[in-house]
């Protein structure tokens, strides 16, 4: 299960370039919190519990004021970062301190720590008038009523997490969870899911829950759930999930280059001096005898030899920068950037030949 560990966790740090909360290092602080602009800083520990529960509610303020020219929100890894920790007073985390726009010291925050509470604080300490972004998620809520159907569906690899509300430890899980859920919104056969095991006493009995937050994965085809036995940080789960699903994700949502390609047809391309009709005709009958995923991509690879042998070698750049162009849109969904990747992947195996 080692053999994915060493590519998913270096891509981790992409997860966090996606945030809407401006990092604060002693590089970057003065010129951000330099009077011009209302900022509100969470001082924090990567260890501390409540920074952890904290963690998810502070990027949905971020992502509430994102669009608010004279508003920034921030975080300092103060444990990191003990200067700044001590320039600015912090004797515990999380400290949330603000600084008004024109103002050289900032006003200590000990208000609610909920979505709308802070939402409101910024509002009237900057003058906005925002609403506070309601977080979307990938993660599945299953119920009593759709556990079977979804979580035992026999064409899915599920990975269940049995939580409790008041649970700590099931707290600091949840943004790693959302994440997860993120991670895979565009594999189809792959479901993160959640269900509120105080709420659905004869589930959790019924699976053998015992303590929270308990991780059970239904597998294809399964009839039993298997516990959940490895790393509870975002690596792990993608690393589990990779070798059980048979899929190609890396952290931050993307593919590894492994993705689409299939080792007999590569096999063919490679032992080919030149592309010719003869090497279309060797990458056909080697796709015949394919089966699922395998004959999906194999049949990807037919389609862009095709391409090639009609509009010449230079199809492949051209159709690559045209992929990665339209999976820039925003507006394309997660299963469509999938798309585009595998694509992409294959005429990587074309682009050697050039």
């Amino acid at each position: 299960m080692r053999s994915f560990f060493t590519v998913v966790a270096a891509a981790f740090t992409a997860v966090v370039s996606a945030s809407d909360v401006v990092t604060l290092t002693p590089d970057n602080f003065k010129s951000v919190v330099d009077g011009s602009k209302n900022v509100f800083v969470e001082f924090y520990a990567p260890w501390c519990g409540h920074c952890k529960n904290l963690e998810p509610i502070w990027e949905t303020l971020a992502t509430s004021f994102k669009h608010v020219d004279d508003v920034v929100i921030a975080k300092v890894d103060a444990d990191q970062h003990k200067d700044l920790s001590t320039e600015w007073e912090v004797n515990g985390f999380p400290t949330l301190k603000f600084w008004n726009k024109g103002a050289k010291y900032p006003d200590p925050y000990d208000g609610g720590r909920t979505e709308d509470e802070l939402v409101a604080f910024v509002n009237k300490a900057a003058g906005t008038n925002v609403r506070a972004a309601k977080p979307f998620s990938h993660v599945v809520a299953l119920t009593e009523s759709d556990f079977a159907s979804i979580a035992q569906d026999p064409t899915k690899h599920v990975l269940v997490e049995f939580y409790a509300p008041w649970c700590g430890h099931c707290k600091s899980l949840a943004p790693i969870w959302d994440k997860l859920g993120a991670v895979y919104a565009g594999d189809e056969n792959v479901v993160i899911a959640k269900v509120d095991a105080t709420a659905t006493g004869d589930l959790a009995n019924k699976f053998g829950v015992s303590g929270y937050p308990t991780i059970k994965y239904f597998g294809t085809g399964a009839s039993d759930a298997e516990d959940y036995g490895f790393g509870r940080d975002l690596p792990a789960f993608v690393e589990f999930l990779n070798e059980k699903a048979g899929t190609h994700r890396t952290v931050d949502g993307g593919l590894l280059p492994t993705a689409g390609r299939v080792e007999s047809l590569d096999v063919v391309i490679n032992a080919a001096g030149e592309f010719t009709k003869d090497t279309l005709n060797n990458v056909e009958k080697v796709v015949e005898g394919l089966e699922g995923d395998a004959l999906k991509h194999g049949n990807l690879y037919v389609k862009a030899l095709k391409k090639v042998l009609a509009k010449g070698v230079t199809f492949v750049d051209k159709e690559i920068a045209r992929l990665d162009h339209l999976a820039k849109d925003a507006n394309v969904s997660p299963a469509k950037k999938t798309q585009f990747q595998v694509r992409k992947n294959i005429l990587e195996a074309l682009k050697k030949k050039q």
